[in-house]
C-alpha cells in the first residue's frame, strides 16, 4: 500500500530531521555494518556440508556418534558462515590507520554534499 503524498512529505521530513540531529546515533547505526569476510563464509558453508555428509554416512552406516560428529561439524560451519567481521562491533572513532585524514575529510563533505543536494530537492518540490 502506497504511502499519500502527505505522508511521504512527513516521512522525508522527519528522516531529514534524524540525519541533521541524531548525526551520532546515525553514524553508531551505520558503523554496525561491516565488511563480509568471505573467505570466513566460504569455509564457513563448506564445512556445512562436509558436516551434512557425514551426518548422513552416520544415518546410511546406523552410528549414532558419526552423525553426532557430522551435526557439530554442518553446527560449526554455519556458525563461522554467519560470524560478523571483526570490524562490525567497533565503532570508528575516526579515520583507520592507512587511512589518510582527507580520505574521512572527502566522506564527510560528501554526505554534506548529498544532503544539501537532497534537501534543494525537496525544497523544489514543495
Amino acid at each position: 500500500m502506497p504511502l499519500s503524498e502527505q505522508e511521504q512529505k512527513l516521512l522525508d521530513e522527519m528522516e531529514r530531521s534524524l540525519y541533521h540531529n541524531d548525526a551520532d546515533f546515525v553514524s553508531a547505526v551505520n558503523a554496525g555494518r561491516g565488511r563480509v569476510n568471505y573467505g570466513a563464509l566460504v569455509l564457513g558453508i563448506l564445512l556445512a556440508i562436509a558436516g551434512l555428509v557425514v551426518v548422513i554416512v552416520g544415518v546410511i552406516t546406523h552410528l549414532p556418534i558419526i552423525g553426532i560428529v557430522g551435526f557439530v561439524g554442518m553446527f560449526a560451519g554455519v556458525l563461522l558462515a554467519l560470524r560478523p567481521s571483526s570490524s562490525a562491533g567497533r565503532p570508528s572513532s575516526g579515520p583507520r590507520t592507512g587511512s589518510s585524514p582527507s580520505a574521512a575529510a572527502s566522506k564527510t563533505n560528501l554526505m554534506d554534499k548529498l544532503n544539501d543536494r537532497w534537501d534543494k530537492r525537496q525544497d523544489r518540490e514543495e
